[in-house]
């Protein structure tokens, strides 16, 4: 293919989205929460096998990509600019969205501990915003992982966070953390233990004996607000 020939770049990813399964599939990623392929099976009213095979297609053209959690797979959109030409094709259609709505119990959602790290709603926003603040950055060395920058590393560091000791660590540094109930990223590895175990010792959260529900002190709650913009819910 000529990289001066947009016709023939064009027609193989019109024909992935024109398809009416793989558009409903692709629509409802568009809120940037990732989902199964038997979640996206339902939504297209498809058998499951089926589903496979649509979600290839839309991978080879780099539609979406998938990462591995455990024992599921989930699929998200590849790249913002997906999430753009498809609200670009709603508007000229005059569509609407259905959002995407947890069912997990709300103290397990809001916050808790997966493995050694934050969760819930409340690990999904602290690592946006650690990420909008320039703190974070991706590297090359696989799709969700992270390090931080020079200005995350000095921040890190004045929160009271050895970001020597968590690097050297015998562990992942820094990644990006798949949520299950917020199908959104949470921060995992070293550098995300070291953070709930700043938050615990600063009494910025407090965890239950016989679960993984964290709940966030009042003073947490202030503290979360003034230095990261961060409301639990």
């Amino acid at each position: 293919m000529s990289v001066h020939d947009p016709d023939a770049a064009v027609a193989p990813i019109a024909a992935a989205i024109g398809e009416p399964a793989r558009a409903r599939m692709l629509y409802c990623l568009v809120d940037g929460r990732a989902r199964t392929s038997t979640e996206l099976a339902v939504v297209a009213d498809v058998t499951p096998s089926t589903a496979s095979v649509h979600l290839q297609r839309l991978r080879d053209q780099r539609l979406v990509k998938v990462a591995a959690q455990g024992k599921h797979r989930y699929y998200s959109l590849d790249r913002p600019d997906v999430a753009a030409a498809l609200e670009a094709l709603n508007v000229l259609a005059g569509g609407a969205n259905t959002r995407f709505v947890p069912n997990t119990p709300h103290h397990l959602r809001a916050a808790r501990t997966c493995y050694d790290h934050i969760a819930g709603t409340l690990g999904v926003a602290l690592y946006d915003r650690f990420t909008a603040l320039g703190w974070l950055k991706t590297t090359d060395d696989a799709d969700d992982a992270r390090d931080i920058t020079t200005k995350g590393s000095a921040a890190f560091e004045a929160l009271g966070i050895d970001v020597e000791t968590a690097r050297a660590s015998r562990r992942r540094f820094a990644f990006a953390c798949l949520d299950w109930s917020e199908r959104r990223s949470h921060l995992g590895g070293a550098l995300g233990a070291a953070v709930l175990q700043l938050a615990l010792k600063k009494r910025w959260v407090a965890q239950d004996l016989d679960s993984r529900i964290l709940r966030v002190t009042p003073t947490g709650s202030r503290e979360l607000r003034s230095r990261f913009g961060v409301t639990p819910a």
